[in-house]
């Protein structure tokens, strides 16, 4: 555990070191070479660049973390061994390539593991860098929300979870083509990520008196006819139903979660969210993420869908924050936001103990 908290403060202290000017992103300040880039730019660059390195050797590094570790392991021997596996046709394809690279004996499992997580990470560094108005507060939220942690496990889906991240950048653009293919490019990866070719564009909705009711009526659909919609699901995913993974829980934690921060924002929707369309799409998102954890635990494994959508408050966060007129109100909510950032990252961390997922303790290839 000593690991994860180094490392976090370590990353952290050097995300909140990234200047941004002018409330752009990182990656959209200004396109220079490297021999007339300021200061302050090759600054940013360097420390972005240790953040990943950080993260991506720690990822790399590990061996025998997270619940489905070994599960993976016996994987990619059955690929090796040209046998069925029940993973989707692009995941074995990347198998396939580095053990056709590196080879397929002894631990180069290891190997397959570093370069999942070399993408992963690649995503969500990318992501935060082109959509964050904040990328110091951005990057703190993505590791006390424990995304960096989780991505130990599911590694399909926290690879297709951080090409989803990436992809609004084209909604944003109204570069829709862009963002569909995409998508289609993840889906090959884990079909789950499929979800979001319905639930982004549908978050570029504005609100009003006639979709309000709408909204309402499949809210309460979800709650009345939750079979007619698993009928739905498992056309598609036929292999979750009645598996161990469907089980109809749900997260309080994270409906308290989308509440507070959907509060926060409605606060300042005059200087958040109004005529905003990056912060109401977020927003919506985060709308979304509520519904689905509060009326959708017929769904297997709803965080995985869940996830998809608040994923999206490390970006609305510190945008509401930059938005807030007065710099007393904006240094207020900073500390409560790194305070209660801080509690959530330790019940995280504690409740990684007893909860099945085995990222702890620590253990390396190098040491262990």
């Amino acid at each position: 555990m000593a690991v994860y908290i180094v490392l976090a403060i370590m990353t952290c202290v050097m995300g909140f070191m990234v200047e941004q000017n002018n409330a752009v992103a990182v990656s959209e300040n200004t396109t220079y070479s490297l021999m007339n880039a300021t200061r302050q730019q090759l600054k940013n660059k360097s420390l972005i660049a240790m953040i990943f390195l950080a993260l991506f050797g720690v990822s790399a590094c590990r061996i025998a973390i997270g619940h489905d570790y070994w599960e993976y392991t016996s994987i990619f021997s059955l690929i090796a061994q040209d046998r069925y596996v029940s993973t989707e046709f692009g995941f074995n394809w990347l198998v396939r390539i580095c053990q056709f690279i590196f080879g397929s004996e002894g631990k180069s499992y290891i190997t397959i593991f570093a370069v999942v997580a070399f993408f992963t990470m690649l995503f969500f560094m990318k992501a935060m860098c082109d959509q964050s108005e904040n990328f110091g507060m951005s990057f703190f939220l993505f590791m006390v929300f424990g995304y960096y942690l989780s991505s130990f496990n599911s590694i399909r889906y926290y690879l297709v979870l951080a090409v989803a991240v990436y992809s609004v950048k084209f909604i944003l653009k109204k570069r829709y083509a862009h963002f569909v293919l995409c998508i289609l490019l993840a889906a090959p990866f884990h079909m789950a990520v499929l979800f979001v070719l319905l639930a982004y564009p549908l978050a570029l909705m504005k609100w009003n008196k006639w979709n309000v009711p709408i909204v309402g009526v499949v809210v309460a659909s979800l709650l009345l006819f939750p079979q007619f919609y698993r009928r739905l699901i498992f056309i598609f995913y036929p292999f979750y139903e009645n598996s161990v993974y469907d089980t109809g829980d749900t997260s309080i934690i994270n409906i308290a979660r989308c509440i507070g921060v959907l509060l926060f924002a409605l606060i300042y929707y005059k200087s958040a969210l109004k005529d905003n369309r990056k912060n109401m799409l977020y927003f919506n998102l985060s709308v979304e993420a509520l519904i689905v954890y509060a009326c959708c635990s017929f769904i297997p494994v709803v965080s995985r869908i869940g996830f998809f959508l608040n994923v999206f408050q490390i970006f609305l966060i510190p945008s509401v924050i930059r938005s807030i007129p007065k710099k007393w109100q904006r240094v207020f909510f900073t500390i409560v936001i790194i305070i209660a950032g801080i509690g959530y990252f330790v019940f995280f961390l504690h409740s990684c103990k007893d909860d099945g997922t085995r990222i702890v303790p620590y253990l390396n290839w190098i040491l262990n």
